[in-house]
């Protein structure tokens, strides 16, 4: 009889064999995982989620709520439970056709060309554009297409590539949904998971001199809600490293600014 600490094997040792086969068999997954080609990044038409990246993520969560027709801003808090809507209130359905009548922020004043940073950097604009739908499979993961999918809707993505004066890589992605409650929500869930990246980073365009960075390189996030609109920033350092990733979210935080300022302002109009 064995004992506790055996595996019983049966005749000529079957057991043995059988063990051996599925060891074989998990080294060869394995290994095939590992071998596996990292997926290339081109701007703007193949987008890859940077889901493989390495080493801690810095999240900044700000936002900033808006009334349905008022001007002015109420800072809302990042973290909170919708109270339940008075009589007086307009419903859902009624904030939510009243956003998306509304158009987004156009493409030309979203983005700026060139934005200058306190410390002396320099951001520049290298490409932007609408994206065709809010869920393309290779814009959002799977996680971020399903809590649109499951919103009053959205209105559109815009997205923009900038490097700065020492060929950092930033990428803007701005959704602006039609209910600004899906916003805060969005906002909320995305920045409370630090290292889960929904949203795709670009390469850079031919010409531009920048390389094409491993999906594997260091990234760092940071959202802003304004209204309906949410605002991802991303930056990863130009030789991908995954180190300083507290300096690298301090360098882009003018660019992230810049584009909320724009959004802020959008939104804000009666």
């Amino acid at each position: 009889m064995p004992n506790n600490n055996e595996i019983p094997t049966g005749p000529s040792g079957s057991g043995d064999d059988e063990w051996n086969d599925l060891v074989r068999r998990l080294e060869a997954e394995e290994s095939g995982l590992r071998s596996a080609p990292r997926p290339r990044r081109v701007w703007p038409l193949n987008l890859t989620l940077a889901l493989a990246a390495v080493g801690a993520a810095f999240v900044v969560l700000k936002y900033t709520g808006v009334s349905p027709g008022d001007g002015n801003a109420a800072p809302a808090p990042a973290v909170s439970t919708p109270t339940r809507a008075s009589s007086a209130a307009p419903s859902r359905g009624t904030v939510a056709a009243a956003g998306g009548t509304r158009p987004m922020v156009p493409l030309a004043e979203l983005f700026p060309a060139e934005v200058k940073g306190g410390s002396g950097a320099v951001f520049t604009r290298l490409g932007s554009t609408v994206m065709e739908s809010c869920t393309e499979p290779d814009g959002v993961g799977p996680r971020l297409a399903a809590m649109i999918e499951d919103s009053a809707g959205c209105v559109g993505e815009q997205i923009a590539l900038y490097k700065d004066d020492r060929n950092n890589q930033f990428n803007v992605a701005v959704f602006t949904m039609k209910d600004p409650q899906d916003t805060l929500g969005l906002v909320t869930e995305l920045a409370m998971a630090f290292d889960d990246y929904q949203v795709a980073v670009q390469g850079p365009p031919p010409g531009s001199g920048l390389p094409t960075l491993p999906a594997d390189s260091g990234l760092v996030q940071a959202f802003t809600g304004h209204g309906r609109v949410m605002v991802v920033a991303m930056g990863q350092w130009s030789d991908g490293r995954t180190a300083d990733f507290q300096q690298l979210v301090d360098r882009m935080k003018p660019l992230q600014d810049a584009v909320s300022q724009r959004v802020g302002a959008h939104e804000g109009k009666s």
